[in-house]
């Protein structure tokens, strides 16, 4: 008897669509931030918000694809891609307008582009799941984020001062561990690969 077919995943699901919303938030986050100059309340508050329902779809989609199956190949390339354009973005902008230090908005782009250079270096061997501490700072940078959009009273700067020290603190720490993490995982496949390679020259020569 023939096991039952598996059913397709089909592209146009629930989470691939909330991935595929937030890169069409993130011109209109950008819009908003620059209107007027950046110096516009109202539209600092519109660009807050924008930015956060993005944040939002970010912790959706990917909950929702693994709860409900809908794991795809372009879901999988597509939610970090569009996460990464999102904080990149709003980091930039925020530096061009002179709000934040342009050596934050450089880490940050580092760190996320050697992660994903290291992704690519380990493919062959495995995939590194998500951490705690990578959610971690993905979520302390969208609240730092947040707080330095948002028209707040310089009274509460030193408030969005600390967010940003947690996050940059967290994407440092975040990023070693993922070399680390990486670098294991590499090892641990290569030792593989050899023990795999030596098994077989082992057979082979049984039946010399």
């Amino acid at each position: 008897m023939s096991p039952p077919p598996v059913a397709k995943v089909p592209l146009w699901n629930l989470a691939n669509l909330l991935t595929m919303s937030r890169m069409v938030l993130m011109p209109v986050f950008v819009l908003a931030l620059f209107t007027r100059g950046g110096s516009e309340p109202a539209w600092r508050v519109t660009a807050a918000v924008v930015f956060g329902v993005a944040s939002l779809t970010d912790r959706l989609d990917g909950d929702l694809a693994r709860r409900r199956g809908l794991i795809t190949r372009f879901g999988t390339i597509a939610d970090p891609i569009a996460d990464k354009v999102l904080i990149g973005a709003a980091l930039v902008g925020l530096s061009v307008l002179g709000e934040l230090a342009w050596w934050v908005t450089m880490l940050v782009a580092v760190r996320e582009l050697g992660v994903t250079a290291l992704r690519f270096w380990v493919l062959r061997y495995g995939v590194i799941p998500a951490s705690r501490g990578g959610k971690a700072k993905a979520f302390a940078q969208a609240v730092a984020i947040e707080l330095y959009v948002l028209p707040l009273p310089l009274v509460a700067h030193p408030v969005r001062w600390t967010a940003m020290s947690v996050a940059v603190m967290l994407t440092g720490l975040t990023g070693i561990d993922y070399v680390v993490r990486a670098l294991r995982l590499r090892a641990s496949g290569r030792r593989a690969g050899r023990l795999a390679g030596e098994y077989g020259r082992e057979q082979a020569s049984r039946w010399e």
